[in-house]
C-alpha cells in the first residue's frame, strides 16, 4: 500500500495563533459611538487544554466517614473542575484587546488574578455573557455572539 502524502497537514497556520476581531458589548462604546471591537488570539486546542488542567484537581472518593470509596479493587477519585476560573483564564488568555493582563488595567480594577479579570471588566451579567460568547465562538467551542436575531429568524432567513 502506498503511503499517503501529508502535505497537506503541513500548515504553518496550524502552528500560530491568529487573532480576529468581533464587535464587544454594546454598552462600551469607542470614541466614534460605536461598540469597541474586540480582539481575540485564537489559541490552540493545547493552550486550552492546559488552561482547563490548571483548574482541575482530583482528589480520593471517601465517605462521610472518611473511608475511600473502592471500584473494581482500586481507589476511587473524584475529580473537580473549577469551571468558572478555568473560563475567565482562557478569556484573559484569548482577549488581545482589551488586554485583561494589563498591569495598569489589573491594578485599577483591584486585582491580583487574571482568571478575575473578565468579571471585573464586564460586570455587567450581559456584557460578561456577550464577550464569551464571542470569545467561545472565535475559539470554536462556543456559538456565535447574539446580534437581536433569534435562532428562528436566521433559520427563516435561510428558507
Amino acid at each position: 500500500m502506498a503511503k499517503k502524502n501529508l502535505k497537506a497537514f503541513m500548515r504553518e497556520s496550524a502552528k500560530t495563533e491568529t487573532t480576529v476581531t468581533a464587535p464587544g458589548p454594546d454598552t462600551i462604546l469607542g470614541e466614534d459611538g460605536k461598540p469597541e471591537m474586540l480582539e481575540i488570539k485564537v489559541l490552540s486546542s493545547s493552550t486550552i487544554q492546559h488552561i482547563n488542567d490548571m483548574y482541575t484537581s482530583r482528589t480520593m472518593a471517601t465517605d462521610k466517614k472518611g473511608v475511600p470509596y473502592i471500584q473494581g479493587g482500586e481507589v476511587a477519585f473524584k475529580t473537580t473542575v473549577d469551571t468558572k476560573k478555568a473560563t475567565g483564564h482562557i478569556l484573559a488568555e484569548a482577549l488581545v484587546y482589551p488586554d485583561l493582563k494589563d498591569p495598569e488595567l489589573m491594578k485599577f480594577f483591584g486585582c491580583h488574578d487574571i482568571s478575575e479579570m473578565a468579571s471585573k471588566v464586564f460586570p455587567r451579567t450581559d456584557e460578561f455573557a456577550h464577550v464569551n460568547r464571542a470569545v467561545m465562538a472565535a475559539l470554536g467551542i462556543g456559538r456565535e455572539p447574539d446580534n437581536g436575531q433569534s435562532e428562528k429568524d436566521i433559520n427563516e432567513a435561510k428558507n
